[in-house]
């Protein structure tokens, strides 16, 4: 017995136009990605120290000099990898500061990565550190405190910390 037509013909096509344009917008993202990534170039730290110590064994550097070569690549390299994320994170359309924060929080709950509570403190603005803060413990927040003290000194983020210590 044939069925009654009904509106469910417009809202397929809705449907559809609003799937393409999901996809469209998919595909752009995809393709901005793969131009990011295709600008990139990931050199793992512990590659760039054994050809530091190649070069130094060789007699082609002194190790001070190669220290701070390794120091300099790696640093530059941080920072480009964190770009990169940027990126990625804007072409998703998240926040990267949410997504870090949850990085974080994940790495704390699960116990592993280093022992200080945020993921690349030292290349973070001071209000990225700030909204960050929330989700310590007193003591990590304490051992955020005395690290900035010794390294970056930022009074707001000095402020920050004492406030959310009491």
């Amino acid at each position: 017995m044939p069925q009654p037509k009904s509106s469910s013909g417009r809202s397929r096509k809705d449907s559809r136009a609003k799937s393409a344009k999901r996809d469209a917008d998919s595909a752009a993202r995809l393709t901005a990605l793969r131009d990011l990534l295709a600008r990139a170039v990931m050199l793992p730290s512990d590659k760039v120290r054994e050809a530091m110590d190649d070069a130094v064994r060789r007699g082609r550097m002194t190790r001070d000099d190669a220290e701070e070569l390794a120091q300099s690549l790696i640093s530059i390299g941080r920072r480009q990898a964190e770009d990169v994320l940027a990126d990625f994170e804007q072409l998703l359309g998240r926040p990267r500061a949410g997504v870090m924060r949850e990085v974080d929080r994940a790495r704390r709950a699960a116990g592993i990565g280093g022992a200080f509570p945020i993921t690349g403190y030292d290349d973070l603005a001071a209000a990225e550190i700030i909204s960050r803060l929330d989700d310590l413990t007193p003591a990590e927040l304490r051992k955020v405190r005395d690290y900035e003290r010794r390294h970056g000194n930022r009074k707001t983020v000095l402020a920050a910390a004492d406030r959310k210590l009491g």
